[in-house]
Order: structure tokens, then sequence, then C-alpha cells
């Protein structure tokens, strides 16, 4: 063992005495069993060879590239939001609105709002486009 440090106590002197009698009252076969299997330990140990992970000093990396790729995952894998095509018939309607706000006549109408009128316009312009389809 070493040599006494400067600030040993009454109880670590007490507890190396004691240590030192019981390595002393351990016969020589005992011992030297002992210190192979610590021989043995140690060279395991040194021969040990870490995995492909090298410890936990590469576990943030490891967790953030995990994280960075489930994001692309799941952005990649979300479909665009679907715009409904502009037929003839979406441009047809959108024309005949404009028409009916540039109109004064039909400005006119709304402003004396005589609901009759309108149903019967609406009764008429569906009729039309059935004869017509």
């Amino acid at each position: 063992m070493s040599g006494v440090n400067e600030s040993v106590t009454e109880f670590e002197r007490n507890a190396r005495r004691v240590l030192e009698e019981s390595v002393q009252r351990i016969d020589a076969r005992t011992r030297s069993r002992l210190n192979q299997a610590r021989h043995a330990a140690l060279a395991t140990a040194a021969t040990r060879r870490r995995g492909w992970f090298g410890g936990f000093k590469l576990m943030p990396a490891a967790g953030a590239l995990a994280a960075a790729v489930l994001v692309a995952i799941v952005l990649w894998q979300r479909e665009p939001a679907r715009v409904p095509p502009a037929g003839p018939e979406t441009q047809r309607a959108a024309v005949e609105d404009m028409d009916l706000l540039t109109d004064n006549d039909s400005i006119d109408l709304m402003e004396g709002w005589d609901g009759s009128f309108y149903e019967w316009a609406a009764a008429q312009s569906d009729a039309g486009t059935e004869s017509n389809g």
C-alpha cells in the first residue's frame, strides 16, 4: 500500500491495520488465486472493445439524428392539399357571377328585393340548363 498521507485519521489507521492483518491470515494458495483472478479481470477490462456506439458519448448526436430523420419522413409522406380542377363549369359560374356584379340592372333588382322574382329566375335558369344538357 502507499505511504501514510498527511491527513490520515485514527479511523483510517485502524481500518488499514485490520485489513493488513486479515490479508496476512489468508493462506498463500488463496492469495495466489485472488491475485490471478484480479489480473484476469484487469486484462479483460483492458481488451474489452466498445460497441459501435462508442459508449454514451455519441448518444445525444444519435438522438438528434433520429429525430431529424423522423421529421423528414413525416414531412415527406404528407400529401399536398388538393385543389379542385378548374373545369369549364367552374369558369362559366365565375363569369356569370362577375356579370351579375357588374350589371346595373341586377343591382337595381337586388335593392328592391323581390323574392318571388329571384325564385322564378332561379327556376328558369335551372330549367334552361336541363334542356341544354
